[in-house]
């Protein structure tokens, strides 16, 4: 990926430069919306402005011809250093733009870089920013990969098919974190993400992962337990209640798209590592508490979902406002290892 002071000056056009969203999951699931723009124009390349944590991920997005580090951080208006990058941009000379996020700052480098047309949403104080305004129906579009979808092709009450993510994985990385961590690849390995960024209205019980560890141990499974630095300590936790290896912390997110694309199975909240096991291609078992499966899904046809449906969920909340978490209390361990072994005797 390339940074924007170092893009060629002489680029293929047509070009399409995209706001990315800021979110793991978002980034995943907005691989739809690529496959698809790229499907109906395949000369047309699509390069990706967006944090660059998320550049990782977008480098395994075939349909992408380049990652661009956004240099503002979360919620940071930054105007000399979006000027900035929308100067270096210039030289792509870009014909459209399409803004996914639907805040007046996310539309700014578009309009800095004179990009003739710019999509977006109907959202914050953007008038003469967006100037191919899109209304933004809730009910309608009630799913956020509906609504990447529907931004870039133009019609939310006819939306085409929507295809699955789908991230590429590098094979040789692959075998050879197996060896550097020294991962035991003899058995059927389960990835198991204990975190969410949201809220630990998202988390299922860290006892409730910890006996499921035991329950797979028992049963023949390798687990691995993945995550950042601030999943250590959960990773930890579910480590020392089995043999699970804990790699939270201790791999990149690069790694972990490499790694699960290794396992069999995942077992995770509704998290951006959840969407990422999905578009890797494994069984993934998505545990939902204060979120919606029908409005954030695993977007693959091998995917169990975990929910109650209980009056109060879902909440949307970060933390539970009636502090008792019975959304994901009641999802107990034994049910999703038997979702696990049904899934593994299906895949014999």
């Amino acid at each position: 990926m390339q940074p924007p002071d170092t893009l060629e000056t002489e680029l293929p056009s047509p070009a399409t430069l995209i706001i990315g969203p800021s979110w793991v999951g978002d980034m995943v699931m907005a691989q739809a919306l690529f496959k698809i723009l790229k499907t109906r124009e395949p000369e047309r390349s699509l390069d990706v402005l967006a944090p660059a944590w998320s550049l990782p991920i977008v480098a395994r997005m075939p349909e992408v011809r380049r990652g661009i580090a956004a240099e503002t951080g979360h919620g940071e208006l930054g105007l000399a250093k979006r000027w900035r990058i929308a100067k270096s941009l210039k030289v792509a000379a870009y014909d459209r733009a399409i803004v996914m996020p639907r805040s007046m700052k996310s539309a700014l480098i578009p309009w800095f870089a004179g990009i003739a047309r710019r999509t977006g949403f109907r959202g914050e104080s953007r008038f003469g920013l967006i100037n191919d305004v899109r209304p933004f129906d809730r009910d309608v579009l009630d799913q956020t990969v509906k609504r990447f979808v529907a931004l870039g092709t133009g019609d939310a009450k006819t939306l085409p098919p929507i295809p699955n993510p789908q991230l590429s994985i590098h094979k040789d990385r692959q075998r050879a974190l197996i060896d550097e961590l020294s991962l035991d690849g003899g058995r059927p390995v389960v990835a198991m993400m204990p975190g969410a960024e949201y809220g630990s209205a998202k988390c299922w019980p860290l006892p409730y992962f910890a006996e499921l560890a035991r329950l797979l141990r028992d049963a023949g499974y390798a687990v691995w337990v993945m995550g950042s630095d601030k999943d250590a300590a959960a990773g930890q936790r579910i480590a020392a209640a089995s043999d699970a290896i804990n790699l939270c912390g201790k791999t990149s997110l690069a790694d972990v798209i490499d790694l699960l694309g290794y396992c069999d199975q995942a077992v995770s909240n509704d998290s951006g590592l959840m969407h990422m096991a999905a578009a890797v291609g494994i069984h993934v078992h998505g545990v939902y508490g204060s979120s919606s499966p029908f409005f954030t899904p695993p977007l693959t046809a091998k995917a169990h979902v975990h929910y109650l449906a209980i009056d109060c969920s879902p909440c949307f909340e970060r933390e539970c406002p009636l502090e008792h978490l019975n959304c994901l209390q009641g999802i107990r361990p034994q049910a999703v290892f038997g979702a696990i072994q049904a899934a593994t005797e299906r895949s014999a």
